[in-house]
């Protein structure tokens, strides 16, 4: 018989999810079945120091405090009590990035995130050098950059770790990552489970004559896979979590993951030939794969979910932000008619008018270069509406290319893997603010991708969630049950969603207009080239 909300947290048994995405700090506590009982968060913001994105350590720890401490607040709210003990405990944060911890454990220089690229010498030596596709904001590009820039902190590092990585072992004590973070540290074996030995030794023979008292595997933390051990909660890091000091010690963590393993789990895409794509400010796709690919691209990160099944990810820097701003100054619009304003009519209305344009958008391209698209080789970005006069210029087609033009990068990413390297997919499932009007962006992605695109009600649950549920695997699951099992029989039974499959004629179309975008991509390299001064 299973418990209500109050008696599972009274009880013990409800399971905590803790994720520190770019924007916000979310904590989600969920029950026996998985279904979420009681949030928490906390808003932050990252800071540009002397040239570098970071977050402080104060900061970080101001963040999870307050988040949790918003969690206990609506806990009381809503049942009147405290929460004293919890079943399993999962920590997630933004891949990537250097965090690199000397003697004393403190942090030598400032946490610099996945969103710096001072790497670029960095990563491109490495990639030659693994023939694998190293990114800008893989910690091992933080490194060798740190090291071929002459920094004095580099000879006295200790431990090298990522977020979640760092807040983990300030609660457990255990320095380790869950696989599919690690994978963003450094490229895995999925074989071994463990970072590639012989790009470590590679490694270890490029940076020998500098002389270190380190090599590479001296640093980096223990990997574990879902369900392994990760550690409990000790006392000094139930008080670092809980100021109030109700918290016991003793619970189990489960591995620290990245956001992108969490937002797997979430969307129930961590089985082989399964993916999700998150459309948003920003969006990636992630594809799980049956084996390796036959080389390296640029355009693709090799990663890998918290099982340690090898994930091609194409991660593209702009997504809705361009688009966004055209539906704006429709806002605008109505405003200066005086009309009242509902966003959400504004977008249904715009959406769904798109699906009456023509499928290639009448010839019409839009580029939504917000900022910098390294998938499309552009350093820089600059939004761009672009028509011939004998294109068909109306309401639809030019909404239809903004809808378009928001998945055009991610579509030449994955072209690659579908067209080239004849990836097979089973599902996709779709999850992001361009999915909130129903069916629009369902069918526009579908058209994009050549595969039929799910959408469910629970994606929008978040990466907080995501991880609260490796922390229920860890506790919860037979032993001998995989997660994309335990996922499917215990999380998402009963829950596929809705699919819409897409149609020859908009897979045409935006076909030929994919064929178009690429070569007006000189246009807004020359948009860059002259930028204004």
């Amino acid at each position: 018989m299973c418990m209500d909300a109050k008696s599972t947290i009274q009880a013990g048994k409800a399971i905590l999810g803790i994720e520190f995405g770019s924007t916000r700090i979310k904590a989600v506590l969920i029950d026996g079945e998985n279904k979420p009982i009681a949030q928490g968060s906390y808003e932050w913001e990252n800071q540009l120091v002397d040239g570098l994105w970071t977050y402080s350590i104060d900061t970080v720890w101001t963040g999870l405090h307050a988040c949790y401490a918003d969690l206990r607040t609506n806990v009381n709210r809503q049942y009147g009590i405290e929460i004293t003990s919890l079943a399993s405990i999962g920590i997630s944060a933004m891949m990537h990035g250097y965090m690199a911890f000397g003697d004393g454990e403190d942090i030598l220089v400032p946490f610099r995130t996945w969103r710096n690229t001072n790497t670029g010498e960095a990563a491109a030596a490495l990639s030659s050098l693994f023939v694998y596709n190293i990114p800008l904001r893989w910690s091992i590009s933080h490194l060798y950059q740190a090291i071929l820039n002459g920094e004095e902190h580099v000879k006295d590092i200790k431990y090298l770790t990522t977020l979640a990585g760092y807040i983990h072992w300030k609660l457990t004590g255990r320095k380790v990552l869950g696989i599919g973070d690690a994978s963003g540290m450094l490229p895995i074996d999925p074989i071994t489970k463990n970072y590639s030995a012989d790009m470590v030794s590679k490694f270890n023979g490029l940076i020998a004559p500098k002389g270190f008292n380190w090599k590479l595997d001296d640093i980096l933390p223990e990997v574990l896979v879902a369900g392994e051990d990760a550690g409990t909660l000790t006392a000094k890091g139930a008080e670092m979590l809980d100021v109030s000091g109700n918290l016991k010690a003793g619970i189990p963590l489960c591995p620290p993951e990245g956001d992108a393993g969490t937002g797997m789990v979430a969307t129930n895409a961590v089985k082989q030939r399964t993916g999700n794509v998150s459309a948003g400010t920003s969006s990636f796709s992630m594809i799980v794969l049956e084996k390796e690919l036959s080389k390296p691209y640029e355009m693709i990160d090799m990663v890998t979910t918290p099982d340690g099944s090898p994930v091609a990810m194409v991660h593209c820097n702009n997504c809705t932000s361009d688009l966004n701003a055209w539906v704006g100054l429709f806002r605008e619009y109505q405003e200066l008619l005086g009309i009242k304003v509902d966003m959400n009519e504004i977008y249904g209305k715009l959406y769904n008018n798109a699906l009456n344009g023509d499928a290639d958008c009448g010839g019409l391209i839009s580029y939504n270069y917000i900022s910098g698209e390294p998938v499309a080789g552009l350093s820089e970005g600059r939004p761009l509406f672009v028509r011939s006069a004998n294109d068909k210029f109306n309401l639809a087609n030019f909404m239809r290319v903004h809808l378009y033009g928001s998945v055009g990068v991610l579509k030449l990413g994955n072209d690659i893997l579908f067209n080239e390297e004849k990836i097979t997919v089973d599902r996709i499932t779709g999850h992001g603010g361009l999915f909130k009007t129903k069916g629009v962006g369902q069918r526009i992605l579908a058209a994009a991708l050549n595969s039929p695109i799910s959408v469910m009600e629970t994606a929008g649950e978040g990466g907080a969630w995501g991880i609260a549920l490796l922390a229920a695997y860890l506790v919860n699951n037979d032993k001998q049950q995989s997660l994309s099992d335990f996922l499917d029989e215990k999380v998402f039974a009963g829950a596929e969603g809705v699919e819409i499959a897409p149609t020859e004629e908009d897979v045409a179309g935006f076909n030929s207009y994919i064929e178009n975008y690429k070569a007006g991509l000189a246009i807004e390299q020359a948009a860059v080239d002259n930028k204004k001064q």
